[in-house]
């Protein structure tokens, strides 16, 4: 007996669009609002970071990070949510995805706060605990990735299930642009209580000492969301597919879906526990496992790797890229916390012309014309665009005219670099979290999603560290303090667009999910079918 004859699992996915859909949306997405929001809201603060705590007198410019500790302030997040991803995502296939979806929430409370309240006298200290707090900040929003693509698959129906799982990760965009308001109010309210000259004028005097609040607010307030949410994630049931394809709990599952869907639902323990007896059994990494699903995990892992690698790049040295075109004023004509309202601003436009708009075309689409599509169409005009930027850089940056550039044509520079985030976002930002949570079967769903989201977290490291250092000029007197000559943006630029080109092909090894049972794509109706001639011979081997 196939799985798809579970009443139970045949409820779930042709049930009609209700309100435990939104409910489901809603829970799961107010998780990826606040993992934006600290993953990215540190890009707005960092340049403020460096006046305070690293300005030495007499510096002809303000204060800025050193090289190390800027790649750890933005990569060590990173870091803890690679592990967080690997960690939850096995928990979430051992110990049940409800069961650990609060723990991710707890952390992540905790160290929001922990981080606006980094502690010491010193720059070192201070650094220092940040990253600390910050990496555990990280290990919760990892734990998120898994957890929310997987539950939100397993409970939606078939026709829908893409669109359910898009709404979840779009939230994203609203947590971008979340950061950049609040960086906008703190800073806007900071600036005109405590008024200061730019940096030109009084060198030390640009960065007041009420400045060390703002970044320290900003930070904490990553909490509240999370913090709002934690009550409604604990009254979630647990998915049915989890509790009847790898608990087989029949009655448990039979329940919990007759008070979700406001249908009556017979238990089938008789069919689980038949189902169960003629499943073969074969382990994560298993010579079975690869056979079946191993170009899958290699396709779900390369692409989100190659994918973040440019999309992290992006959005955390958005400022640097933007103040290297002139689109950002130079750091001496502002003071301290003028800069983070500049920086919180250009965020926020980015966010609202492309980041936002481009994760709700995927809503639109992704049940209609499939994820592969879209991640092809994705990576495609990402390689295009990024090229365009690259290519004539020069042409859109203008020619240096003390710390500015003139002649430049920067309104089409930026306008460019907002269609690559457009692409990205609709495109493979959106459908590698979206096709991993479908393509694997229930007892690994969620350790398969980590690993592959793990992959993108590798990338964006990759992302977060290289970049800083590769898009440093090409000539001394023009290297950041404390770094060394690096490709130029340029050249940097053109990389990014390589890694692109490469994700398109690599996408090719991912078979479309649309519109199927996840059973169906799992191929956990095959299993159940073909097991029992395969155990009427004997074994041989392992």
């Amino acid at each position: 007996m196939a799985r798809n004859n579970l009443q139970v699992l045949t409820a779930l996915d042709v049930a009609k669009t209700q309100l435990y859909h939104f409910t489901a949306i809603v829970i799961a997405g107010m998780g990826f609002f606040t993992d934006a929001y600290d993953l990215f809201v540190i890009t707005t603060v960092t340049k403020l970071l460096g006046r305070i705590y690293y300005y030495e007198d007499g510096a002809s410019k303000p204060g800025t990070l050193p090289a190390n500790v800027l790649s750890a302030v933005n990569g060590v997040a990173l870091c803890g949510a690679l592990a967080g991803q690997l960690f939850f995502g096995f928990l979430g296939d051992k110990m049940g995805r409800k069961s650990v979806y609060g723990m991710t929430l707890v952390l992540m409370v905790v160290a929001s706060i922990a981080s606006g309240l980094s502690f010491g006298s010193t720059a070192k200290s201070v650094m220092t605990s940040l990253c600390f707090f910050r990496f555990w900040l990280g290990f919760g929003i990892g734990g998120d990735y898994p957890l929310s693509a997987t539950i939100m698959s397993e409970y939606a129906n078939k026709k829908t299930r893409g669109a359910f799982i898009a709404a979840v990760f779009a939230m994203q965009g609203f947590g971008i642009l979340a950061g950049g308001i609040v960086s906008i109010i703190v800073s806007a309210a900071f600036n005109a209580k405590y008024k200061a000259q730019p940096f030109k004028l009084d060198h030390k005097g640009s960065t007041v000492s009420q400045a060390d609040f703002v970044w320290r607010i900003v930070l904490m307030f990553g909490a509240i969301p999370a913090g709002m949410t934690y009550y409604w994630r604990m009254k979630m049931p647990e998915t049915a597919r989890y509790t009847a394809l790898v608990e087989r709990n029949a009655k448990q599952a039979a329940a919990d879906m007759s008070r979700v869907l406001q249908v009556d639902i017979i238990e089938e323990q008789e069919n689980i526990t038949r189902n169960a007896e003629r499943e073969p059994l074969y382990g994560l990494f298993s010579a079975e496992f690869m056979k079946r699903h191993g170009l899958h995990l290699l396709g779900t892992t390369t692409t989100w790797f190659l994918l973040d690698i440019a999309y992290y790049s992006q959005n955390l040295f958005q400022k640097d890229v933007l103040t290297a075109v002139g689109w950002l004023p130079a750091s001496t004509e502002m003071n301290a916390i003028e800069e983070v309202y500049r920086v919180g601003r250009a965020q926020c436009i980015i966010a609202l012309c492309s980041t936002i708009p481009g994760y709700w075309f995927t809503v639109a689409l992704v049940d209609r014309i499939g994820r592969v599509t879209i991640q092809l169409l994705g990576f495609f005009f990402m390689t295009v665009f990024m090229l365009a930027l690259a290519i004539p850089y020069y042409h859109w940056r203008g020619t240096a005219c003390g710390d500015k550039f003139c002649n430049g044509n920067h309104a089409a520079f930026v306008a460019l670099y907002c269609f690559t985030f457009f692409f990205s976002n609709f495109g493979p930002n959106a459908t590698t979290f979206i096709i991993p949570a479908e393509l694997f079967p229930a007892r690994v769903r969620s350790t398969c999603h980590g690993i592959s989201a793990a992959a993108g977290k590798a990338g964006a490291i990759v992302g977060a560290f290289g970049f800083l250092y590769a898009s440093q000029s090409t000539h001394s007197k023009e290297v950041t303090q404390g770094y060394h000559k690096g490709i130029g943006i340029k050249a940097s630029l053109i990389l990014l667009g390589v890694t692109n080109a490469m994700g398109f092909f690599l996408t090719l090894l991912i078979p479309e999910t649309k519109g199927r049972s996840l059973e169906d794509i799992t191929g956990e109706n095959d299993e159940v079918d073909g097991a029992q001639n395969e155990r009427s011979y004997p074994q041989s081997g392992i």
